[in-house]
């Protein structure tokens, strides 16, 4: 494992008199600093005592940035990512979740661009409802120091529930010289990594994604062992489109460390010009359990029975109004039916009179008519 300590402190001085660098290269000697050492993974991420933190503290106090531990994430152990101050949409429902202050800062001075230098987007735990795939995707990560912006990449399901995913863009870590607008996040190397040194206490620390996937080939092929893979290390989230809620997401990162030979520091004589991968991780999480079934229920379960629900009544109503309308026609069929039995009735009463004062004209006189009855 590159010894970090040793190596920034050899980069932070590349550009320091001769003499300086002498006296660094001696102090290391005497505490038996090396370009490598071993060490377990929880001291590597969590922290370890380290003699050349406390020769600095005891004798230059003030000087340097850590206290007591030394380690990857030993200051983000049980910690918090710091205070969001975000809208409530009250005033403007469009602004919801959005950060207003992050640490009381509406922006942050570690790069060289006023752009690069915005907190935009939310804290990565909500975002504005009613989403589309125009929306955009936007938070602030403080262990990124930065803002960052995903892209929409396609629909889908996930148990059940419809999302949008949303994942990196090419150009997220790209240099200035791919991408102008990240210029202000320079200096740079190689595409695909991005330069964090100014808010890593001058350590010479790059952020990745994994594998420098998405990055200068050139990068993956100066260390043994990477296999970029899209399927692997890319960054995505899945967002329910409606609440704007994640239901799925995957967050990973790689920490690298630029070292190389520093003149007249013989602990890095040896050491070619490379971008060392140190660790990366994944910041995974998913919905699940009875929040999960919850979910489903109310907001994607209940609105389809309500769709549906509209259709069946709408159904219902039209044959409640039809109903009336064919007992009318009905009755009136009925009426017409009558009437034209009843107009018959008079007209063969009427004929059969008048067949009746014919024959009693046409008989002589004395002539007695039979009745014939049927």
């Amino acid at each position: 494992m590159p010894n970090i300590l040793v190596l920034s402190a050899a980069m932070m001085m590349e550009r320091k008199p001769m003499p300086l660098k002498m006296l660094l290269t001696f102090a290391f000697s005497s505490l038996r600093q090396r370009a490598f050492m071993n060490r377990t993974v929880g001291e590597i991420l969590w922290g370890y005592d380290d003699p050349l933190i406390s020769l600095v503290n005891k004798y230059l106090p003030g000087t340097f940035p850590i206290k007591g531990k030394f380690g990857l994430f030993a200051e983000l152990n049980n910690s918090n990512s710091g205070l969001f101050t975000v809208y409530t949409g009250i005033k403007n429902f469009s602004r919801v979740h959005l950060v207003d202050r992050w640490n009381g800062l509406s922006k942050v001075n570690y790069w060289h661009s006023d752009q690069c230098n915005m907190i935009n987007g939310t804290s990565g735990q909500m975002w504005a409802p009613f989403m589309t795939p125009e929306s955009p995707l936007e938070f602030y990560s403080p262990e990124a120091c930065r803002s960052m912006k995903l892209i929409y990449e396609e629909a889908g399901v996930f148990e059940g529930i419809p999302t949008f995913r949303f994942k990196a863009p090419n150009t997220l870590f790209a240099n200035g010289s791919v991408y102008p607008p990240n210029e202000g996040f320079c200096p740079c190397l190689e595409s695909g990594i991005q330069n964090v040194s100014t808010c890593r206490f001058n350590a010479p620390l790059f952020l990745s994604h994994p594998h420098f996937y998405n990055a200068d080939p050139a990068l993956a092929e100066a260390v043994l062992g990477l296999h970029p893979s899209e399927k692997e290390h890319s960054l995505f989230l899945d967002i329910h489109p409606v609440t704007g809620i994640p239901m799925n997401c995957s967050v990973k990162l790689q920490l690298s460390l630029y070292i190389k030979a520093v003149q007249g520091i013989g602990q890095t004589r040896k050491i070619a010009p490379v971008v060392m991968p140190l660790v990366w991780f994944e910041e995974r999480g998913a919905m699940e359990g009875e929040p999960l079934q919850k979910f489903y229920l109310q907001l994607v379960l209940l609105p389809k029975v309500l769709h549906f629900a509209q259709y069946v009544l709408l159904a219902l109503g039209g044959l409640l109004l039809l109903v009336p309308v064919v007992y009318q026609i009905r009755s009136q069929e009925r009426c017409y039916l009558f009437w034209s039995r009843d107009k018959k009735g008079s007209r063969d009463k009427e004929a059969m009179q008048a067949y009746s004062e014919s024959l009693m004209a046409a008989a002589p006189k004395g002539t007695v008519l039979q009745e014939a009855r049927l």
